[in-house]
């Protein structure tokens, strides 16, 4: 009996800590150049840890347009991103090594089915479903930062 009520109180002390899912990542100034040569900026949040990589906008409810999520991997690869846990509808662009984006799709709020990349891809930056469109960003656009 005594075991268990030293567990409860350990986990009742431990439980708020645990519940804080919202983690502060870096956020950087990225800027989109479209084909005509006008830019676009975006300021996203830096997911470079995988456990960060891993979590992304999960439990979002709102992504103000102007801002994103960049995810950046160590190599270039096929990615795979879904939207599990994700109410927030967005769009992926997937971003070669040279800062090219070769893919742009829409996704679904917390749907499980995978989103791939079709070429091998280092970056992937997410935004408000819609915003690429709206601000004319296009497949071989370029994006640095």
């Amino acid at each position: 009996m005594k075991k268990i009520i030293i567990l409860a109180a350990i986990l009742f002390m431990i439980f708020p800590y645990a519940s804080c899912k919202t983690k502060k990542l870096p956020v950087i100034d990225i800027t989109i150049t479209c084909a005509d040569g006008t830019t676009r900026l975006v300021k996203a949040e830096v997911a470079e840890k995988e456990e960060d990589r891993n979590h992304g906008f999960m439990e979002r409810k709102t992504i103000p347009d102007g801002t994103g999520m960049l995810f950046i991997f160590d190599r270039d690869q096929i990615l795979s991103f879904w939207m599990k846990n994700t109410p927030h509808p967005l769009s992926i662009a997937y971003i070669d090594s040279k800062g090219k984006i070769r893919n742009i799709y829409d996704m679904t709020p917390f749907s499980l089915t995978p989103i791939k990349s079709t070429s091998s891809v280092r970056y992937a930056l997410e935004v408000p479903q819609g915003w690429f469109e709206k601000e004319n960003i296009n497949v071989g656009d370029t994006v640095s930062w």
